[in-house]
């Protein structure tokens, strides 16, 4: 009996010594946990496994919550340090080569989105300051050579020491971009305010847009993403406008009637080819009268009389009149409207329900964008614009696209509220617009451009963005001498890593609503990790948006490493609008 007791009474005493030992390792693991940070690491290492755990959507949904409520995000790792997600190789081998498919934008669904932060490269250093970014930059910036191994003869870009730099030159102007615009300034009148926006196509490094710049023509360069890497990454370091797309399947992202003047150097795309649909395309985006100017094959190129010809004849077919042929550079002037083109019989003109302003994913056609018609007389609108710079406080005709109220008043009304704002932020925000701090900027919902606008003066560009949920605005921005994209804010946008000094952005819900404006079609999180994206470090955002909205957005801005703080909008402003003006901090482990 007492043996038994015994026993009995030890089997308890070793039951309760190991809770009592299982308890006190718990309490030393929690410990250790919450005091050292060690379980940082711990923590880290769940979140990394989370963000690219792509197949449970579960899991994204939980890190989801955990960043809304303002739980920092990791790192991705390095080699997605030049990540651009729409425009990605090893997505892009599934999908076909014909007519270029597979360089064109393709997204990855929501669920396979990354929830981590691109990283810059190793050794990276606040880019150089506008102009002279304009001939050199930080080779650590963008350690990739091929372009300056392959081009450098050429007057592309040459490594030297710590630095790319840029000779100005190209393919079809070795001797600089300078001297080649020159000589076409015989043909064009680049000089007096006619030639404002300018598009180049293919453009490699951008030195054309570059160089453009001292006419005051503003051009939007682009180009895909391929086999020399960085070809767009380098023009936007370097302080060009520029943009990732491929002529391919579909429509540019840019609306109708927008260009004075398209340029292709060398840019080996074959305009007759499929029916004409790339010349076609340039023609939709080349305001009445503008000008095409082609530089380098099939233009009298040895072994490719036949696709020259084949060019040529179809320029005539579409009235564009050959002004100068000479060496192995054309140019050609579009007709002022469709007369020309009803009488030849030649190319049919689009169905009148074709929205030529429609572009967003839109596959390119093989007929002729029509101009828009008075709906008085049934004619075609001039949509010449007047010279610049009076174009940009000029009521263009394109307003109409707003329903109600005098466009005239509207314009006006929207020009001084900018001036306003962009006062404000310089003066009382602290911001450095204006400065050399900053040179790319980004306007996520420009509507008509006024922050862009208000900031003419200053040594910037903006890439106004219209998203695809608004009203459609991208012709007016044009028509007053700008430029931009649409856009629909629930994919990433096409451009590289760190490609933007400055992100504004009014009314940033509206990004991810649907266009009854109750509906989230995307988290907001993608959105505020796609504005990480393309920040350079140390570089700002600025977000105009109901109290209720920035105390959602101020606990993201914690969860991607910006320091922010909200401000009161101008005395002027109407509404409860509060101002976020948030920071992206620059890597200290680089």
């Amino acid at each position: 009996m007492g043996t038994s007791t015994q026993k009995k009474q030890g089997n308890q005493w070793k039951l309760l010594d190991y809770v009592m030992g299982t308890l006190f390792v718990s309490v030393f693991v929690f410990l250790v946990l919450v005091c050292t940070p060690l379980g940082d690491s711990f923590a880290a290492s769940g979140r990394r496994s989370l963000a690219f755990s792509f197949k449970d959507s579960r899991n994204r949904d939980k890190l989801l919550s955990v960043v809304e409520a303002g739980e920092p995000l990791e790192a991705c790792p390095q080699e997605l340090q030049d990540h651009m997600p729409c425009e990605d190789p090893k997505r892009a081998r599934f999908f076909g080569k014909e007519r270029n498919y597979y360089r064109e934008r393709h997204c990855p669904p929501p669920s396979e989105k990354m929830l981590c932060l691109i990283p810059p490269p190793k050794g990276y250093k606040p880019p150089i300051n506008w102009p002279e970014s304009l001939h050199k930059i930080w080779y650590s910036n963008m350690p990739h050579s091929k372009i300056a191994e392959r081009k450098g003869h050429q007057g592309w870009m040459k490594e030297q020491g710590s630095y790319f730099i840029f000779p100005g030159g190209g393919t079809m102007f070795s001797d600089g971009a300078r001297q080649y615009i020159e000589k076409l300034e015989g043909i064009l009148p680049l000089n007096d305010g006619s030639v404002r926006t300018a598009l180049d196509i293919g453009s490699g490094v951008a030195s054309f847009g570059g160089y453009m710049l001292e006419k005051d023509v503003l051009t939007l360069s682009f180009a895909p993403r391929d086999s020399h890497k960085a070809q767009i990454q380098f023009a936007l370091e370097r302080g060009i406008p520029a943009f990732v797309a491929m002529l391919g399947t579909h429509r540019l992202p840019f609306p109708a009637f927008a260009f004075d003047l398209a340029h292709c150097s060398r840019c080996l795309i074959s305009f007759s080819s499929y029916n004409g649909s790339y010349f076609l395309e340039v023609d939709r985006l080349l305001r009445p009268g503008a000008y095409f100017v082609l530089s380098g094959p099939p233009v009298q190129w040895s072994k490719q009389e036949n696709e020259w010809r084949s060019l040529q004849d179809f320029a005539r077919n579409m009235c564009y009149e050959m002004l100068f042929v000479e060496g192995n550079t054309a140019i050609w002037q579009k007709p002022l409207n469709h007369s020309c083109l009803i009488r030849r019989k030649q190319v049919h003109l689009c169905n009148k329900k074709d929205d030529p302003n429609a572009s967003w994913y839109v596959p390119l056609k093989d007929c002729v964008s029509r101009l828009p018609t008075s709906l008085k007389q049934g004619v075609p609108e001039d949509l010449t614009p007047p010279k610049w710079p009076k174009r940009l406080s000029y009521p263009p005709k394109r307003l109409s696209v707003v329903p109600h109220g005098d466009k005239a008043i509207l314009l006006e009304a929207d020009m001084h509220r900018w001036e306003r704002r962009v006062k404000y932020y310089k003066e009382l925000l602290g911001l450095a617009l204006g400065t050399s701090r900053m040179r790319n900027i980004i306007d996520m919902n420009a509507v008509f451009g006024g922050f862009a606008a208000a900031l003419i003066g200053d040594p910037i560009w903006v890439m106004n963005v219209v998203p695809t949920s608004s009203l459609n605005t991208l012709p007016v921005i044009y028509d007053r001498g700008l430029i931009g994209v649409v856009h629909d804010w629930c994919e990433a946008f096409s451009t590289y890593p760190r490609t933007y000094d400055l992100i504004h952005v009014v009314n940033l819900k509206s990004t991810i609503m649907d266009t009854t404006g109750e509906i989230d079609r995307c988290n907001l999180v993608d959105v505020i990790l796609e504005m990480d994206r393309i920040l350079r470090p140390n570089g700002m955002v600025v977000i105009r948006d109901t109290p209720d909205m920035l105390e959602k957005a101020m606990r993201i801005v914690s969860a991607v490493r910006w320091t922010g703080s909200t401000h009161d909008a101008e005395r002027e402003s109407s509404g409860k609008e509060k101002i976020l003006v948030a920071k992206k901090s620059f890597p200290t482990s680089t």
